[in-house]
């Protein structure tokens, strides 16, 4: 019997239909994580074309220049679909935010993504007005509903196990965070942290999310640039390969989840020595330092390198499209044998 050719990679039909799905116009609900150095045109083109929804980091481009390039070739690399950009509303971005906004609105982009402190009005009012759609990443239920408050269409409730950031959230697990949520939110929610299998995507739609925000598990896919070396110690990394510095200190940015390595052992033991300043650690906190002798030569024991508990689901570099597949696939199994533990007609009864 002849199966026809075989799908390419990325392109598996629908499995779920969410408030999420139909807000972005996406196949999949997953969103990719903004990921610094790395959340580039090859990366966010690759996730759309997986059927996904993936942002530019703006503030991964060292001008407006490179920023407008970074745009003009995801464009051309999504084959037209749209893609998103992340807008970093922490005071230290090196270009004024709204000079991002304009130029992302200037090249047709409608899909924000927003993280840091809440958005301002004026930035909501215009990406509303341009007739664009804003998500607000969060770390606790508390800072959601303020964002649901200021008016952004949805927002992305990030959990403990997350890689990079997850703000003042230190004990908060994803899925307990989204199941709080989905009896406190009116607008549609994403929660993300630790999620690397279908069956988490799938535990996530279960608890109320209208989807999944993705990092960790895309890191070594084919379209991430970054070296060799790396993806392979991703392939290699378990469950206890990640862990967090500076938990409880607002002062150097608070919680960050990153790659045990070399560098992460020495801001351990200046923070065992008392030291608090940022100046105590900046040597060692340059995102230069990840990108050039990390992400650019593949130095791993180097830099703070963001990654989540789930690099212990990453078994290979493959294409982007093949992991989205390989999670579709196994929320659909996931699915499957739930609905196979149902009971029989009249089991068990007497």
């Amino acid at each position: 019997m002849h199966d026809g050719p075989a799908r390419p990679p990325g392109q598996r039909a629908p499995l779920f239909s969410t408030a999420i799905t139909e807000l972005f116009g996406i196949r999949h609900p997953v969103l990719a994580g903004g990921l610094m150095w790395l959340a580039d045109a090859p990366y966010v083109a690759a996730v759309v074309r997986a059927g996904g929804m993936g942002f530019i980091t703006s503030r991964s481009s060292a001008d407006l220049p490179a920023f407008r390039g970074q745009l003009q070739r995801c464009r051309e690399l999504a084959g037209g679909l749209p893609f998103g950009v992340n807008l970093s509303t922490s005071r230290h971005t090196a270009v004024p935010l709204m000079d991002y906004l304009d130029a992302a609105l200037a090249a047709g982009v409608r899909h924000f993504e927003t993280a840091g402190r809440a958005p301002a009005d004026d930035l909501i009012r215009r990406i509303r007005d341009a007739g664009g759609i804003v998500i607000h990443k969060v770390p606790t239920i508390r800072h959601a509903l303020s964002a649901e408050r200021l008016g952004v269409h949805a927002v992305a409730l990030v959990g403990m196990e997350c890689g990079g950031h997850p703000g003042i959230n230190t004990d908060m697990p994803a899925t307990l965070g989204g199941a709080i949520a989905a009896g406190r939110l009116r607008i549609p929610f994403a929660i993300g942290g630790g999620i690397g299998t279908g069956g988490q995507v799938l535990a996530a739609l279960a608890v109320g999310a209208d989807a999944v925000v993705i990092g960790t598990r895309f890191l070594a896919g084919t379209e991430v640039s970054a070296h060799p070396a790396y993806k392979a110690r991703l392939v290699a990394a378990g469950e206890a390969d990640s862990a967090v510095a500076f938990a409880g200190k607002p002062a150097l940015g608070g919680a960050w989840r990153v790659l045990d390595n070399a560098t992460l052992r020495e801001v351990r033991r200046r923070e065992a020595a008392g030291l608090t300043e940022h100046a105590d650690f900046a040597d060692l906190l340059a995102g230069s330092l990840s990108r050039d002798a990390c992400y650019r030569d593949g130095d791993v024991e180097r830099g703070m390198l963001s990654m989540g508990a789930a690099a212990c689901f990453i078994d290979r570099v493959e294409p982007i499209g093949a992991i989205m597949d390989r999670l579709m696939d196994e929320a659909a199994a996931a699915r499957d044998r739930l609905g196979r533990l149902a009971p029989e007609p009249n089991q068990g009864l007497v």
